[in-house]
């Protein structure tokens, strides 16, 4: 009897090693693809361009700006090696939408993971623009007009008194106009918390006389620890009908608020204006300049004090009087210091 044939047998090995080879091929591919990831892994992660002095690298993406153009300008200037990397990386991350235009000051070294969460996360490089307190509103417009990092048209003077001197940061760009009204608004806020919490015996009754009051104590001194006490002996001159008598009033009838340049004339001390209180009883028609938050708070609470005047002490700061005859010899030897200067 003859024997069957051995069917499949052949056919099976043929399958077996198909598998077998195409599940090397694929741990192969597999293998292959995870070192590649690896390695890209690392690209991004390590450490990018050095700066010559290890200074922050200036970098401005312009607004508008595609991932490719981000990737290419981000080479351009010395940031990443190769800008596929970069724009490689934010594609795996879904990120092409998410990335911010600005000015970025980027570390020394900084690795493409790096670049990128700065970017995605917008921390563009801020720039200080400092208002000083008791500048005039002319002088404000002056510094926002010149700061070469804002944009927009030029400002007008805002209204005298309304803008809270301090330093504000900006980024480039920001404009002219917005800066401002961060300005009203930083003001309003800051004198509508003061204002609630106020002395309830104060001889004004609005927050505009308020800012009036605060303008000249500001101008008075340059010393922060004395505004508390210039502002208590005009609140007392208030009080009892008593003229300021304030020579920064005086000048602000001259030019507006901009420094004098000059002694100030005896003319200039009988002319009536609407702000020279040697000639008007009461506060000036608008403020003289804009009050810092330290001389706003001491006009809203000022501390007790009997003293009605103050005159210069020779070394920058004052010395007070409660009485006319105390406050004539302290003018007396201030005229004297004035004197051996002049020698």
């Amino acid at each position: 009897m003859s024997e069957k044939p051995k069917r499949g047998r052949g056919g099976f090995r043929i399958f077996l090693t198909f598998l077998v080879t195409a599940i090397v091929l694929a741990v192969a591919i597999a293998g292959a693809g995870l070192a590649g990831y690896a390695w890209f892994n690392n690209k991004i992660a390590e450490n990018g361009p050095q700066t010559p002095d290890n200074q922050p690298r200036i970098v401005v993406l312009e607004r508008g700006s595609h991932l490719g153009r981000i990737a290419d300008t981000l080479e351009a200037e010395g940031a990443v090696t190769d800008a596929r990397f970069f724009e490689w990386a934010v594609r795996i991350d879904g990120g092409e939408n998410a990335l911010k235009a600005g000015e970025y000051a980027f570390p020394s070294g900084a690795s493409i993971n790096d670049l990128y969460r700065q970017i995605r996360e917008g921390r563009v490089l801020q720039h200080p623009v400092t208002i000083p307190e008791g500048w005039p509103s002319v002088m404000v417009a002056d510094i926002i007009n010149e700061a070469d990092v804002l944009s927009g048209d030029p400002v007008e003077p805002p209204a005298e008194g309304s803008i809270l001197p301090e330093t504000y940061m900006v980024q480039r760009g920001t404009d002219r106009a917005e800066l401002l009204d961060k300005m009203r608004a930083a003001q309003d806020r800051l004198l509508a918390d003061l204002w609630a919490a106020r002395d309830p015996d104060l001889p004004f009754e609005t927050q505009e006389e308020a800012i009036i009051l605060a303008s000249v104590v500001e101008k008075e001194t340059g010393i922060a620890a004395e505004r508390p006490h210039v502002a208590g002996v005009f609140v007392n001159r208030l009080k009892r009908g008593m003229k300021l008598e304030s020579d920064p009033t005086i000048i602000y009838g001259v030019t507006q608020g901009r420094p004098l340049g000059r002694g100030i004339r005896r003319s200039e001390i009988d002319a009536v204006t609407d702000w020279n209180t040697y000639q008007i009883t009461g506060l000036p028609k608008t403020p003289i300049a804009n009050p810092g938050a330290d001389a706003i708070r001491a006009v809203l609470n000022p501390p007790e004090t009997d003293d009605l005047f103050f005159v210069a002490d020779g070394t920058g700061g004052h010395v007070f009087a409660s009485s006319y005859r105390d406050h004539q010899r302290n003018v007396a030897r201030w005229r004297q210091i004035e004197r051996e200067r002049r020698r």
